[in-house]
């Protein structure tokens, strides 16, 4: 089985901490290939950063069209829909797979993102995915999603680190959440470590959605298309858009 992890902004070095946090859960015999786009942000924080990066997203699926499933490594579940709509292969957004885990294991779950302009976007997902009744409250720490970079595997504290504990912390004392979701792909190094130190479960989107592609392709299920996530219908794209003409 081949899973093709795409991180939708263009930092490699996020895209090849994705892709281990991947490879370290799915079976052995799975292949998990790793692109992000030439084109588009560094970094999706908000609304707008989302947008330009979809077309690079969709460029990525297209070039990996023998995948058996996609898993979309961004929390915001960036352009999810747009991607179902383009193949019929399993499409899994670590932001959603995280949530359908998370709400398995604990009566609340607690969101730990990294800005604050992200809050709405995520709440915006767990309304649309019927979740929000499950999360005690999405908290931002404040730190920019390439800052994530900052922090070492050795376990030394540093203050991205620190203000993400502190979120976490404020999630179970004053939430109350059960277990903890990380918001972002550039923590999915961090779960592990978070989870000894907080004695709470906390899920990784990026590991969540791998074992989600992975199962849904093994039982042979695939995206509908008779409805919302049809193929999209021909018709002229102009200017920059003529490459993503269906």
């Amino acid at each position: 089985m081949k899973i093709c992890l795409i991180n939708p902004n263009t930092t490699a070095a996020m895209t090849q901490k994705a892709a281990s946090a991947a490879r370290a859960v799915v079976s052995d015999d799975t292949q998990v290939i790793a692109s992000n786009p030439a084109m588009g942000p560094e970094s999706i924080e908000g609304f707008y950063d989302e947008v330009f990066s979809v077309p690079g997203l969709i460029e990525e699926i297209k070039k990996n069209s023998d995948a058996d499933a996609y898993v979309l490594a961004c929390f915001d579940d960036t352009g999810l829909d747009a991607a179902r709509c383009c193949t019929e292969r399993p499409v899994v957004a670590i932001g959603e797979a995280a949530y359908h885990l998370a709400s398995m294991i604990g009566a609340k779950f607690g969101v730990v993102t990294t800005l604050s302009r992200s809050v709405a976007a995520l709440e915006h997902n767990l309304i649309k995915y019927g979740l929000m009744a499950r999360c005690s409250g999405v908290r931002a720490s404040d730190v920019p999603v390439l800052e994530l970079e900052s922090i070492t595997a050795d376990g030394a504290s540093n203050p991205a680190y620190d203000k993400i504990c502190a979120e976490i912390e404020a999630a179970i004392k004053i939430d109350k959440a059960e277990s903890i979701v990380l918001g972002c792909a550039g923590m999915a190094d961090l779960p592990e470590r978070l989870s000894r130190e907080f004695s709470v479960p906390v899920v990784d989107g990026v590991a969540a959605a791998a074992r989600m592609a992975e199962s849904l392709a093994a039982l042979g299920l695939t995206t509908s298309k008779i409805g919302a996530y049809a193929a999209p219908g021909a018709k002229q794209y102009s200017g920059i858009m003529r490459p993503f003409q269906p």
